[in-house]
């Protein structure tokens, strides 16, 4: 790698051209059905639930991912090389090259590809559990016997090392979509909390990505709005931090109001100003 200095000029362009976003909500708000605003020559969704039934309509292109080593590998795809990974390690030059030689086609297919549409994490972090398990790190050396604080610590560790990746992917704003779930404490306090396996990587994710989004159900309040999550008329984005809902938010661009109507291609356009 060669180190360079970089203008604000080229700055402020890399900034317009790409993001890193972190849309959360309940099961059924339709993040997914949020594909339908973005433009299909241009993004390519990371189906790792199997569920695009409810945008058949989008015509996109997709890739169904089934296990964590997939997931690992068409990361690399989409990021290229890390100069800091040893050199048989995950996103090295040597898995890179590996993976261009074994899937020429879909290498040329992915860089043409400016945004990338993760769905979800949720089943991400499920995969990398599973994964996980069959490691020599997730078996205790002592016993022979399955250590869960090993498998969830290799978890964290390899599912934040594949959300840094792809933040760092040139060019690209990438989506990673998420189940948020409803907490409540035994004094009937309730929280909304990304649903994901280990709390680590849960933790991180709103410091890696540039905007955090809960998409969800709400009435209209007046001149405001009351969130309403089961019976709400109306979708909206909640993009703040410090938002009346207590919802997970933080807007990095500073450019969004503190709810935003329910188009993801709109908001893009307003963080990038295009």
């Amino acid at each position: 790698m060669t180190l360079r200095i970089v203008t604000a000029d080229q700055r402020l362009t890399e900034a317009q051209g790409k993001t890193t976003i972190a849309l959360f909500g309940p099961s059924g708000s339709g993040k997914t059905s949020q594909l339908l605003t973005l433009p299909p020559e241009e993004t390519l969704c990371l189906d790792l639930e199997a569920g695009l039934k409810s945008v058949q309509a989008w015509h996109g292109d997709s890739i169904g991912i089934r296990t964590f080593p997939d997931a690992l590998d068409i990361a690399c795809l989409i990021g290229g090389v890390d100069p800091s990974v040893p050199a048989d390690g995950f996103f090295s030059e040597g898995h890179h090259q590996h993976l261009l030689a074994r899937y020429p086609d879909l290498a040329r297919s992915i860089a043409t590809k400016r945004i990338i549409f993760v769905d979800s994490i949720t089943d991400l972090t499920r995969q990398a559990m599973a994964w996980a398990k069959t490691r020599p790190e997730a078996i205790s050396e002592k016993t022979g016997k399955p250590d869960t604080r090993g498998a969830y610590g290799l978890l964290a560790r390899e599912v934040i090392a594949l959300l840094k990746h792809l933040q760092h992917a040139p060019g690209r704003t990438v989506i990673f979509v998420g189940i948020l779930e409803k907490v409540t404490d035994d004094f009937n306090r309730v929280a909304w909390q990304p649903q994901m396996e280990g709390g680590k990587a849960a933790r991180e994710l709103p410091g890696i990505v540039d905007q955090v989004l809960t998409l969800s159900l709400f009435d209209r309040d007046g001149d405001g709005w009351r969130h309403a999550p089961d019976t709400g008329a109306e979708r909206r984005f909640v993009c703040r931090a410090g938002n009346p809902f207590s919802l997970p938010a933080k807007d990095h661009s500073g450019r969004l109001d503190m709810t935003e109507p329910p188009d993801l291609g709109a908001l893009l356009a307003k963080i990038n100003r295009i």
